[in-house]
């Protein structure tokens, strides 16, 4: 084989060129042997493989050019071409001229690669190469054009997609082998490792021409595939898919970015149903301008102006989303900037209903009050709510509860919304819920969701949201988690892990305060660890090791899924003790004055009120909160405090704000959400809740637009405890939300842990 340096073929101008050869390559199929074990026992077998004879012609007269033929050979076998030579277990028969053999060990598409890229460049260097006609890897032009045809199905709401390519006049369907190739591909196979060649398809068969798909295209093609495609059997000529996945067609484009033809892009064609591909290729690309309403009360800084863009693009392509921004970003007025938006362009043509929270309600009719005034709101609750329904049929926005919506469902069906919106979202997170139901059964032109925290627990969480925002975007409940959650949550597959992501990517928008909020002063969060000693560690230890032994009972009796009341309440037990054994029932607590977690808030929010600072301090229990206040009071500090049992939420709000109240007490359920504490700058969390998009809700209370000075978040937590192995299972439940609404891996929680958070507790000292 030559070891000269690459070169390119002989070419040139001139006298000079006259003496140089012409390569002349010529391809074809003939047998060979192939020796099979030690060649010199004989064993060998005939194969017919696609080889290729190199000649040189030279001008009458002409010297031969030993140093530009070898040029040629190298820059032949840089193209794939293997010397024969060179080959002791291959040999042709006697008589034959070959010298090369297009190898590839005999795989089709390697030998149609060979075709499609080796030999024009080799034509485009000035080389003649004969292919004859029978010659059975033979490739159609590279910049054929393709096409895409949509169809109506035979069921309402659905469609079909062929896919393939115009070959002189007449088409190509190339789905079913594209099915074939997807079906054939292991779960967990990341698309990138298709042959690195790209993919040949037969035209028809029995014919010797294809079509070769180069690797960047056919990732493209197969991943598009794969969102679309339910199963069924291999070989279909089209792809079924519902309305809702239209977006995906829209990525089909890019497959064909990058092809040129004659200095112009082509681009693929499409066909049949036009409005659903333009739809869906509308969703793909970039939101368009959509300026400011000029009736609304605010400035929008930049990030809260591209979300206004965000929410008009999906209204526009009749898609619902996610507006999963940080808490304190301000959802509450970009939602507000689209209403107003719609009114402006004469879409408000029925009544807006915004559902949230009865604790958020307030908020936004009050914000909806101070931006946009000229909007005309109706607060549905109370004992008159037919006649406010009736009433709210005249309004522009309609604000109603959770729990409202569900006993006034009957009567909302039959009415008619322009929009629909879901604040704090997750509240829908069960797709059996009645909430959920009620949801879904409205009539509404568009709908939004709006959580920060769109995965709390698992992935189910997700396709609740998605079944009421686009049905049938992620398949039903049962295909969804064969699909995405048992892969990604029991397998840890990363591959099915990004193609959810990048499936729901265009109806989600997240935006952190780091990304987009750099004008906020830092926020430090402390983990303060507290060690139990004395009577309360030995309380600890014997309450662990009495619901350890009756959970392991429970278990052993009804299995994991039927153990869940027995475990949570032993653990109910184990956190009590950790923020205070005046919470524990029993004769045994009763006895122990000790309170190791209670000492150490108590110095700590001494020090900060010392440092001029102002604090909030939540807590999941209730009783815990009592407990505090009477701390407090005792010590002469001025509190106020928020629970399910506080009937004036803004007089409680109001007197913390105005700075009645240095310490504001809040229950995690009564206070994570729909408040805004920017005047306080300390968060003490007093016992960690299995929920940190929970914990991270009742810190942004105090971390949000608004908030001019640096923020401290204290994580009360007992060494060696429940309490401890509680922040684990956090930080896991953060990586799956993350590995959705972000790239980066995501890890499940394994039911094995339940053993880990019954284990003796350990001390860090």
């Amino acid at each position: 084989m030559s070891e000269a340096p690459p070169a390119s073929a002989p070419q040139g101008v001139g006298a000079a060129a006259a003496s140089r050869p012409s390569p002349r390559l010529g391809l074809r199929v003939e047998a060979v042997l192939v020796s099979e074990g030690d060649p010199l026992l004989g064993r060998v077998r005939e194969e017919h493989a696609a080889v290729a004879e190199l000649v040189f012609d030279y001008p009458a007269g002409a010297l031969p050019d030993l140093d530009a033929e070898r040029r040629a050979r190298y820059l032949l076998e840089s193209l794939g071409a293997l010397e024969l030579a060179c080959l002791d277990e291959v040999t042709v028969y006697p008589g034959s001229t070959a010298e090369y053999i297009i190898r590839a060990d005999g795989n089709v598409h390697g030998l149609c690669s060979f075709s499609a890229y080796a030999v024009p460049q080799l034509r485009a260097l000035g080389w003649r190469v004969d292919v004859p006609a029978e010659y059975p890897y033979q490739v159609v032009a590279p910049d054929v054009p393709w096409y895409a045809h949509v169809a109506d199905d035979e069921q309402p709401g659905w469609f079909n997609l062929e896919l393939g390519i115009e070959v002189e006049g007449r088409r190509v369907n190339l789905l079913p082998a594209l099915l074939e190739l997807l079906q054939s591909m292991p779960p967990s196979a990341p698309l990138e490792r298709l042959t690195p060649g790209g993919r040949s398809f037969a035209l028809k068969a029995g014919e010797n021409h294809y079509v070769t798909v180069p690797p960047e295209r056919l990732r493209i093609l197969v991943k598009v595939l794969s969102e679309l495609y339910e199963g069924g059997a291999g070989g279909a000529a089209a792809v079924r898919f519902p309305a809702a996945r239209a977006g995906s067609l829209g990525q089909l484009d890019a497959a064909f970015a990058e092809q040129m033809v004659a200095g112009a892009r082509r681009k693929l064609a499409w066909t049949g149903a036009t409005a659903l591909s333009d739809r869906g290729r509308g969703l793909a690309g970039a939101p368009a301008a959509a300026p400011v309403p000029g009736t609304l009360r605010a400035t929008l800084r930049p990030y809260q102006e591209d979300g206004l863009r965000w929410l008009q693009h999906l209204r526009a392509h009749d898609a619902g989303g996610v507006l999963a921004d940080d808490m304190g970003l301000g959802k509450t007025l970009q939602t507000i900037a689209h209403l107003v938006a719609e009114k402006e362009a004469g879409r408000l043509d029925a009544p807006a209903l915004i559902v949230a929270p009865t604790s958020v309600v307030g908020n936004w009719r009050r914000e909806l009050g101070r931006f946009a005034p000229h909007l005309r709101v109706q607060l549905v609750r109370g004992a008159g709510r037919r006649f406010q329904w009736v009433q709210a049929s005249r309004c522009d926005v309609a604000l109603t509860t959770y729990a409202l919506l569900v006993r006034d469902e009957a009567l909302l069906a039959s009415r008619r919304f322009s929009m629909l919106i879901l604040d704090e979202a997750q509240a829908i997170k069960n797709p059996r819920s009645q909430a959920h139901r009620a949801a879904a059964r409205l009539n509404a032109g568009h709908r939004l969701c709006l959580s920060g925290t769109p995965v709390e627990n698992h992935l189910g969480e997700l396709w609740a949201l998605f079944d009421f925002l686009n049905p049938g975007l992620l398949g039903d409940a049962d295909w969804f988690r064969h699909r995405f959650t048992v892969p990604i949550e029991r397998d840890q597959n990363f591959e099915r892990l990004r193609a959810l992501r990048e499936q729901v990517a265009p109806y989600v928008l997240r935006r952190t305060k780091e990304e987009v909020a750099r004008d906020l002063p830092p926020k430090t969060e402390i983990v303060r660890p507290v060690e139990l000693g004395g009577a309360q560690r030995d309380l600890y230890e014997s309450l662990r090791v009495a619901g350890h032994a009756e959970v392991r009972r429970v278990i052993a009796r009804r299995g994991l899924g039927g153990s869940t009341i027995t475990i949570l309440d032993a653990l109910m037990k184990l956190r009590q003790v950790c923020c205070d054994p005046r919470l524990v029932r029993g004769e045994a607590a009763s006895s122990v004055r000790e309170s190791a977690k209670y000492d150490v808030l108590m110095e700590l929010v001494g020090q900060q009120l010392a440092q001029g600072r102002r604090v909030l301090v939540f807590s999941q229990f209730a009783s815990m909160v009592h407990l505090i206040a009477e701390g407090l009071t005792a010590r002469a500090v001025r509190w106020v405090a928020l629970t399910g049992a506080t009937a004036d939420r803004q007089g409680a709000v109001d007197t913390f704000q105005q700075r009645r109240a240095d310490v504001f007490l809040i229950t995690l359920k009564a206070g994570g959400t729909g408040l805004n504490l920017t005047t306080a700058d300390t968060v003490i969390h007093y016992d960690p809740w299995w929920n940190p998009a929970v914990q991270a809700q009742a810190t942004d209370r105090a971390y949000r637009i608004g908030q001019v000075r640096p923020v401290f978040v204290y994580n009360l937590i007992v060494a060696g405890s429940v309490e401890e192995r509680m922040l684990a299972l956090q930080r896991r439940k953060r990586q799956l939300a993350d590995g959705i609404l972000a790239p980066g891996p995501a890890l499940p929680v394994s039911e094995r842990e339940v053993e880990g958070l019954f284990a003796p507790m350990t001390s860090t000292s």
